[in-house]
């Protein structure tokens, strides 16, 4: 293949370029990609997201197509910092002539589940990599990470809503997590290395800390496979979540590291953990992290920092190579203070932390926040938009909760209350609304002897939960532990 004739961009071409590169370079949740987008599209402030990106998108597609006609594109014509601009100018135009495919495999593969499916675009967009002078070797990897890409922003956009100042923050700094503050960083050093870099989400119950994890857990690097054309799995199977709160001290450790049969009695048969069934592509989602015994913090805090770990009545070590999530509504400065979470597994798990806001700050910085949720709750349950349902549902939780109410169950909350009204818009004893409300019916309950044990104590953790805000401080007022606390404020919600 004869070698390019060296040329340079002209001041103008240099200037554009550059501001193409920033554009490429910015986190897309960040007001840094709406200035770099603006200054490229000759745009003004206020114009919306989407006529911003498509002219964006052809003024640069016409920028690389004037450098066709002057001799082509190909990186090889240029040298230094220009080559380093035309290449970002490159990738950004390749990313963008497929990023709908990109969107509607995204969701086939949602579909499909785990059996990875065949890319059809693939070669033809392998190919213009090639065309504009890219190795082999490196267009694979860039079409990975445009897929990648595009999986993160699918995934932090279309299921963390909300326009808040809060819910932009977190979009913003989910993509940090999943490809540094510095996307060339990521690109030159990080792209396969990501497994170093733990998380610790926290937030109060119901916030939405899985969907966060999610978010991040099926947003890694996965190799495309040219000669199978297609990747080298599912993103489907990149996530394996575990809620620590749900097993007994007893089986925790099989649950994590698995177990080798005969290990103890019950063990009939080998069984693989989460440490074993993660992607090396992947990450682990450790929820409630702060109910774990400090013998399981010392076993985990192995693993995260050597990369090893031993299955339950087995002497087989076994490699993990997939990232480590955690996530809890506890204080951590309390689980400290109090010798229940060791200093050193705080800050082996901390590589990055992210707090997810309640829904009560989401909504008193931005009102419109109810009006996001409620259009994205209906639409995940009726699987179509309905504008005129929405208002409905609106007008029914502005009257019964009412604007006032809080949602102590945050995000999660919201959504029963939705079901409830698609039920019954005009159901109003719902009892995790108002406490003077469940206090009344508990005591209606207690008069006419109808409520079971069960219900009597999740409705008085419920009314406790109302008046002091935190697991902690009913698990003390009823003398129960956390877990107790917990299952019964499900049942109550």
């Amino acid at each position: 293949m004869p070698i390019p004739q060296k040329t340079q961009l002209t001041p103008a071409e240099r200037k554009f370029f550059l501001l193409v590169s920033q554009a490429v370079l910015a986190n897309p949740f960040s007001d840094e990609r709406v200035e770099s987008d603006l200054k490229i599209s000759g745009l003004f402030p206020g114009v919306s997201d989407h006529d911003r990106l498509q002219k964006t998108i052809a003024e640069v597609s016409k920028r690389i197509d004037a450098l066709e006609k002057k001799g082509g594109a190909d990186i090889h014509r240029y040298s230094g910092k220009d080559r380093g601009l035309i290449e970002y100018a490159v990738l950004f135009d390749v990313f963008h002539r497929y990023f709908e495919r990109f969107d509607a495999l995204i969701i086939a593969q949602i579909q499909a589940g785990d059996s990875s499916l065949k890319v059809p675009f693939a070669s033809e967009a392998l190919e213009l990599l090639k065309q504009r002078g890219f190795s082999s070797e490196t267009a694979l990897r860039y079409f990975a990470i445009c897929f990648q890409l595009r999986r993160a922003f699918f995934f932090i956009e279309t299921n963390l809503v909300g326009r808040s100042p809060a819910m932009k923050r977190l979009r913003k700094q989910l993509w940090n997590n999943v490809f540094t503050y510095n996307l060339d960083t990521y690109d030159r050093f990080l792209w396969n290395r990501m497994e170093d870099f733990s998380t610790l989400l926290l937030g109060e119950t119901g916030t939405g800390k899985g969907t966060a994890a999610s978010a991040i857990g099926q947003s890694g690097y996965i190799p495309f496979d040219e000669k199978k054309q297609q990747f080298a799995e599912s993103f489907s199977r990149s996530f394996v979540s575990l809620n620590l709160s749900q097993y007994p001290e007893t089986i925790i450790e099989s649950e994590l590291f698995g177990h080798k049969k005969g290990a103890f009695t019950g063990a009939v048969e080998d069984f693989k953990g989460v440490f074993d069934r993660c992607s090396p592509y992947g990450a682990i989602f450790l929820d409630e992290i702060g109910e774990v015994s400090v013998p399981v913090q010392i076993k985990l805090l192995q693993v995260i920092q050597e990369r090893w770990f031993t299955p339950v009545g087995s002497h087989e070590k076994r490699r993990f190579r997939g990232r480590v999530i955690a996530a809890t509504n506890r204080s951590f400065d309390d689980l400290r203070a109090k010798g229940m979470m060791r200093d050193d597994f705080y800050y082996r798990l901390c590589s990055d932390l992210i707090v997810v806001p309640p829904l009560r700050h989401r909504i008193r910085e931005d009102a419109g926040e109810l009006d996001d949720l409620l259009t994205h709750t209906l639409q995940r349950i009726l699987g179509v938009s309905s504008p005129e349902l929405t208002e409905s549902v609106k007008n029914a939780v502005l009257k019964h909760p009412g604007k006032e109410y809080h949602f102590p169950g945050n995000v999660r909350e919201l959504e029963q209350c939705v079901r409830r009204i698609l039920l019954d818009p005009d159901m109003t004893e719902i009892s995790s609304f108002k406490a003077s409300d469940l206090s009344s019916q508990l005591k209606s309950g207690i008069e006419q002897g109808n409520l079971s044990a069960d219900e009597l104590l999740s409705g008085y953790c419920r009314l406790l939960y109302e008046r002091y805000g935190t697991i902690e401080a009913v698990a003390r007022k009823t003398n129960l532990d956390r877990r107790t606390v917990k299952k019964h404020l499900s049942a109550a919600i």
